[in-house]
């Protein structure tokens, strides 16, 4: 019996009008058959505070039970000064803590990014790659999905218009999907 996948995607962008959140609703509509992508919205998550890791906010706690329901994620970032986001990197904070609390171990991840420049979020990625080892997670290798000059491939209602963008996001979420299966059967 073949169960439903299940995706959770975040995007590492509070701004209303993101490229990144942009690119989240497009994979709602490019996902493989027998597949659900729920978006969970970042929003409203404090700054992390180690004072409170074991006793975290609702916001928090329901970000990390988002996490470990999910079979696989899909993370969509920016990238700002060559890195990851602030906000990105403090949701991930919160969910791997407290030492031994991991929401993110042994879950299989993809990633995309979309930016206004020439490379497409690439620092961004490799730098969310290097959190990936610590947090014992399973990172897809490809496809690699980085749409550049990103205000020439949305409409202004943040519709995805290009078309390789698109097949490389239903490949990737394909992916995702047979890693998932894959990691269950081990």
């Amino acid at each position: 019996m073949n169960k439903e996948a299940n995706i959770l995607g975040f995007a590492g962008s509070l701004r209303q009008g993101s490229y990144n959140r942009a690119l989240l609703r497009a994979a709602l509509e490019l996902v493989p058959n027998g597949t659900k992508l729920k978006i969970f919205e970042l929003d409203g998550i404090p700054p992390f505070n180690q004072d409170f890791e074991s006793s975290p906010p609702e916001k928090v706690r329901e970000f990390k039970r988002e996490i470990k329901a999910a079979d696989a994620l899909l993370i969509a970032t920016p990238e700002y000064n060559y890195s990851i986001p602030g906000v990105l990197k403090n949701a991930i904070d919160w969910a791997s803590r407290p030492y031994g609390d991991n929401a993110f171990e042994g879950k299989p991840v993809a990633m995309m990014s979309a930016s206004i420049g020439m490379l497409g979020g690439a620092r961004a990625q490799y730098h969310l790659r290097q959190s990936f080892v610590f947090l014992n997670m399973h990172p897809l290798n490809r496809p690699e999905v980085f749409v550049s000059f990103a205000a020439q491939k949305f409409d202004d209602k943040g519709t995805l218009l290009d078309e390789k963008a698109k097949d490389l996001i239903r490949e990737l979420l394909a992916s995702l999907v047979a890693s998932s299966k894959r990691l269950k059967t081990v």
